[in-house]
């Protein structure tokens, strides 16, 4: 910029939103000297493993985000620079050898409808890919998105049913449970114990039995089927429904008092939208929805917290990942009417809290 002698720009991009010597952003130290209207951000530096004081990427306004498939594209060509890094998904086993797209194109292959790993990554959502075997394989979408939700279903059921908590980053954060307290507390006077409660993507059941224990009124909703069986065991009065968040039609509306869905938003194949429409019918007027968004990637051999989310078909954590998926939320909840849209980060998810108009 300094050669071109120029002072503004009407936009930057940025393939690599990299470090100086001194810890500090190169994007920073150049918006104190230029004004640029808006600026594109494709990747983080890899030895970027914590938020910088006055990061200009997680503030809101001027700052985007390149695409998922031009940020694989990125991530491809460098590929050598990433490889050691603590954002590369090797450094926790878990997550290296569960991968949702790969479990879900797995069991469509194995009925009959084989799609590669990029056109799963290509259409990552249900709807999307339910679409792409009609039109490649001449079957009517019924049958095809019936094939993707047993896929999912199956996809998820083997990840969490039984997931191991030593390699989930609240191992990092024991106090995790007052985190989530305290966002409600902010959010409503009435103790958990007395509301109607909707949990939606209960997992193995970790959260609800942490969470909930004394909550006599509470209806748990997930795709998989093994999580909710272990949830039967632990709150045998509670209603238990198979359904994904994008489709809680069994449900009444306007019956609960408090939605909560806690790292269901972020996940594989997730239609926002959906969810967030089928929350705001749900609830009372008045009713709270929490929501969160994984944003910690625990390092098993260092026992420390990367922040950030894995970038969809890669090995690659990106730190911006989870303030990208909550933003998307948060304009999603305000579309619909949603009241005192709020966000609270800790150090391993960042909530969100509002109230149903």
């Amino acid at each position: 910029m300094d050669e071109l002698g120029a002072s503004t720009a009407h936009s930057a991009f940025l393939t690599i939103n990299t470090l100086s010597a001194d810890q500090s952003f190169e994007l920073a130290e150049l918006l104190k000297k230029i004004r640029i209207d808006q600026i594109y951000v494709g990747l983080p530096a890899p030895a970027l493993t914590s938020y910088l004081d006055e990061d200009p990427v997680t503030a809101h306004g001027r700052v985007h985000r390149f695409p998922d498939d031009l940020q694989r594209e990125i991530l491809e060509q460098n590929r050598e620079f990433y490889a050691d890094s603590a954002q590369n998904i090797d450094c926790n086993p878990h997550y290296s050898t569960h991968r949702i797209s790969e479990a879900v194109s797995t069991r469509l292959q194995s009925i009959g409808f084989a799609l590669s790993r990029s056109d799963v990554n290509a259409n990552r959502r249900r709807v999307a890919l339910a679409s792409l075997i009609c039109q490649r394989y001449g079957v009517e979408y019924e049958e095809a998105d019936r094939a993707v939700y047993d896929a999912m279903s199956e996809a998820f059921d083997a990840k969490y049913g039984t997931y191991d908590y030593a390699y989930d980053a609240r191992a990092a954060n024991v106090r995790w449970t007052d985190d989530f307290k305290a966002v409600y507390e902010r959010s409503s006077t009435r103790p958990l114990s007395t509301v109607n409660i909707i949990n939606v993507g209960v997992g193995g059941g970790y959260e609800a039995a942490a969470l909930f224990s004394g909550c006599p009124r509470i209806t748990f909703v997930d795709i998989a089927e093994r999580g909710l069986a272990n949830i039967g065991e632990r709150f045998p009065s509670s209603r238990k429904v198979i359904t994904s968040a994008e489709d809680l039609s069994v449900l009444p509306e306007n019956n609960f008092d408090l939605y909560v869905s806690l790292r269901t938003y972020n996940s594989s194949f997730f239609d926002t939208s959906a969810a967030a429409s089928e929350a705001h019918r749900v609830l009372k007027p008045g009713g709270v929805i929490i929501v969160s968004v994984a944003n910690g990637f625990l390092y098993t051999q260092r026992g420390c917290v990367v922040p950030g989310l894995i970038i969809p078909g890669t090995d690659f954590v990106d730190i911006y990942r989870g303030m990208d998926t909550v933003n998307l939320i948060g304009a999603e909840l305000d579309r619909l009417g949603f009241k005192n849209i709020r966000m609270f980060p800790t150090g391993t998810e960042i909530y969100l809290s509002a109230i149903s108009a």
